[in-house]
């Protein structure tokens, strides 16, 4: 008998996301003192797109280092979780690297996997690109992180554990207080053995982390300066993208890596949808995107200090990266 496989997308965002951009947008752009935007806005179709790109570049090895730890180790990160187990996962994109893991746990059970993306266009190219695999059922949820894993918890059944998948380094884009947060979050949502795979990017020479975000070939500088020109179609803006150029620099204090939107000159920019407008000094920056950097050894604390216990740890050495197994206590 052939396995079966099942597909449905469930688009649940009740807010009106326009809306939401604004007035993010907005908050962002008249904060006294350092402007900033969120940056999951980064990633529109265009965006997403760029970040393809940017994934492949030889100055950037996270998402290599993160696919090579999934490839090597799927079977022993299965082997390791309880049965009957169903997927969740946060921010699937495109699916590419959780193929690995899927297909390791279709090769025992059917699977339940429940991809959770706020772009129904990521869910869809998700379904296209995994609904191969024999014994899979997906349902994607176009949901912010926690809404939608309330929902798929809520769906769980019986006796059923739920693995959350946080892949690539996406909690790096939370300070540490806000991650510690979000992880706290996560576990309120989850039971008592359930677990949680949280990919890390880890500390290296600082030379290197500023190359890989800020390429030779301007990649990732297209892809930071299209969030502008997406503020500019989507909500009627007038940026200039001319009188802008990124910059990346490294933040000791914090661990981390910032982007930011530098202004060439001193401008006034109108957001119309969002009906007010912005001053910029010359110099003055737009805080769009950080990547925290981590220890190995902090992780445990970490798991911790938000109600997990981590299991095991498997690290790339040659882009040092970590997948971590954190189990719900």
């Amino acid at each position: 008998m052939k396995p079966q496989r099942h597909f449905m997308l469930t688009h649940a965002i009740t807010a009106d996301p326009a809306f939401e951009f604004a007035a993010e947008v907005r908050a962002g752009l008249t904060k006294p003192g350092q402007k900033e935007l969120p940056s999951k806005y980064l990633y529109d179709d265009v965006g997403s797109a760029l970040f393809e790109v940017i994934s492949v570049l030889p100055e950037y090895g996270l998402t290599r280092a993160d696919e090579r730890l999934l490839r090597r180790n799927a079977s022993d990160i299965v082997d390791r979780l309880p049965v009957p187990v169903m997927v969740a996962e946060l921010g699937s994109g495109s699916g590419k690297k959780t193929r690995w893991i899927l297909e390791a746990l279709c090769r025992r059970q059917h699977t339940s996997y429940c991809p959770i993306e706020i772009s129904p266009k990521a869910l869809a190219m998700c379904a296209r690109e995994l609904g191969d695999i024999d014994s899979i059922s997906i349902v994607g949820f176009e949901r912010e992180y926690l809404d939608g894993l309330l929902e798929v918890a809520a769906r769980r059944c019986p006796g059923q554990h739920l693995l959350v998948l946080f892949l690539g380094s996406t909690i790096g884009n939370f300070d540490r207080p806000a991650g510690l947060k979000f992880l706290r979050q996560v576990r309120g949502i989850l039971q008592a053995g359930d677990s949680l795979l949280l990919g890390t990017d880890l500390e290296k020479p600082i030379h290197r982390l500023i190359d890989a975000y800020d390429d030779s070939v301007g990649v990732t500088a297209a892809f930071n300066l299209n969030l502008l020109a997406r503020i500019n179609r989507e909500l009627d803006a007038d940026f200039d993208l001319h009188e802008f150029e990124h910059v990346a620099h490294f933040n000791g204090e914090a661990r981390s890596v910032e982007m930011h939107l530098r202004s060439k000159r001193e401008q006034t920019v109108t957001i119309y949808k969002g009906g007010f407008s912005t001053a910029l000094l010359e110099g003055e920056t737009i805080w769009t995107e950080s990547s925290h950097k981590y220890s190995p050894e902090e992780m445990f604390q970490i798991a911790q200090n938000a109600g997990f216990r981590c299991q095991e740890q498997w690290i790339d050495e040659e882009w040092p990266f970590a997948e971590n197994l954190l189990i719900a206590e």
